[in-house]
């Protein structure tokens, strides 16, 4: 199977189950994945997070094929451009109401 046709066909819905499967080695019917299968589905998770998911991890695997690895000052801008972003709740003291 081509890569482009693989792409195509892989939803996030597959995606997830795949990613499930490797993370605890079986698969959702509880059968476990054997070595090929365990390559092959990690190959495709790899396939997809590089050329499909804009991953916000710290690390995945870029469009080129290669490892990325975010800095920790890389992530710790994002942690705040993320809390920026929460809506503020109003606060009130006990005397105020």
């Amino acid at each position: 199977m081509q890569v482009e046709q693989l792409l195509s066909i892989m939803s996030d819905d597959i995606y997830d189950k795949f990613k499930q499967a490797i993370e605890t080695g079986k698969w959702l019917d509880g059968n476990p994945l054997s070595p090929e299968q365990h390559e092959t589905v990690f190959q495709a998770l790899m396939l997809y997070q590089a050329k499909v998911e804009q991953s916000q991890e710290h690390m995945t695997v870029g469009k080129d094929g290669e490892i990325v690895q975010k800095t920790r000052q890389q992530l710790q801008q994002e942690l705040k451009q993320a809390q920026s972003k929460q809506i503020n709740i109003a606060r009130f003291k006990q005397d105020d109401l």
